[in-house]
């Protein structure tokens, strides 16, 4: 009996202990929740988790409480996370659309339980941050199916924001139809141009009429108000939830492999350390050349002569300057390093404009 009483004393030193690191670890994580509201970071980074959790348990000497320990780990995490929303609950996170819109569930992920603000067109999101009317804007950069979103590679170019960091969305559309409408009764689908045309296969197999509507969720509310069972919308599942719909076939897009790259625009630029996890591996630049002969390409040794890899190369046409153009480029690589402080050196004496538009 002396000997419990003992081991219990032991045990309420330890946690003692532990309150006081877990303290110290929450007051650590009211920074971090700073720093990702400032520079338009999501709350949670799988990433970084899964790295520190096979790194940690690696160290443990008592090997048989391991899974314990990772359950013990991952716990811890929730807790930080939730902390970190809660602290930035009135975050305000501008996307273009409406509730239930691709654009709302990307920000949702990235930012879980801020204050969403709907905005007309990207250029109001994007200005809504410039302004200091919202923390960072959520808007999509490509699509796998359709490619890239020129509206707002033109912002990249002549904005002040920075690109902070980028998520994928699996785009899975839906037909969905008042309560009590069946697939054999839908004469007419309103959806977006884009989604209508990722349904083609699907709607002429069934001889659906089209209509086009400005987004995949504004289609769904205006199904909705009709209450015909006879005009479907194409649009998310969310969509059909939020507007009280029934799903009548999902996924009925021609391409399984269907994504949208969404990343968050704000007014601070993330310098990640130079620990391998918790860099950003990835950058985006913007630029334009002189106009003559092998300009781009030299830029484009530049890049290869310091190791970094280029995943895409694009150029668009500059508004007001007739046959001018800015090109995009996206790469792999730490720029924050020796490295890549010397390719931005050399870029910016040989490009006219040159923009890091942000790392992830």
């Amino acid at each position: 009996m002396e000997e419990l009483k003992k081991t219990r004393e032991e045990i309420e030193k330890i946690d003692k202990e532990m309150r006081r690191l877990f303290e110290m670890r929450m007051s650590a994580v009211e920074k971090v929740a700073d720093y990702k509201k400032e520079h338009g970071l999501p709350i949670k980074d799988e990433e970084r988790e899964e790295y520190l959790i096979r790194k940690n348990s690696e160290l443990l000497d008592k090997k048989e409480v391991g899974d314990y320990y990772v359950l013990f780990q991952k716990k811890l995490m929730e807790l930080s996370c939730a902390y970190q929303r809660k602290r930035n609950s009135g975050m305000k996170i501008a996307y273009c659309g409406v509730e239930g819109a691709f654009a709302w569930i990307a920000a949702n992920k990235m930012f879980p339980g801020a204050d969403l603000v709907t905005c007309d067109s990207f250029e109001q999101a994007y200005s809504a941050v410039e302004n200091g009317e919202a923390d960072s804007a959520v808007l999509p950069i490509e699509n796998s199916y359709a490619g890239e979103v020129v509206n707002v590679m033109d912002l990249m170019f002549s904005g002040n924001l920075y690109v902070n960091s980028v998520i994928d969305v699996d785009i899975v559309h839906n037909l969905i139809a008042p309560e009590g409408a069946t697939i054999d009764g839908i004469k007419k689908v309103v959806s977006h141009t884009q989604a209508l045309t990722q349904c083609d296969e699907f709607i002429k197999a069934h001889g659906f009429e089209k209509m086009a509507y400005n987004n995949t969720a504004m289609a769904a509310e205006y199904v909705k108000k009709l209450n015909d069972p006879t005009v479907a919308a194409i649009a998310s599942k969310e969509t059909a939830e939020i507007h009280g719909l029934q799903v009548l076939a999902s996924g009925i897009n021609a391409s399984r492999s269907n994504t949208t790259r969404f990343a968050s625009f704000s007014g601070s630029r993330n310098v990640p350390g130079g620990d391998v996890k918790t860099r950003a591996d990835h950058f985006i630049l913007v630029f334009t050349v002189k106009n003559e002969a092998g300009a781009l390409a030299q830029t484009l040794n530049i890049i290869g002569a310091h190791n970094f890899n280029m995943r895409s190369l694009r150029s668009r046409p500059m508004k007001g300057l007739m046959w001018n153009y800015y090109f995009y480029i996206e790469a792999d690589g730490n720029i924050n390093t020796r490295d890549g402080s010397d390719m931005l050196n050399e870029l910016g004496a040989l490009c006219a404009n040159l923009k890091l538009v942000g790392t992830y």
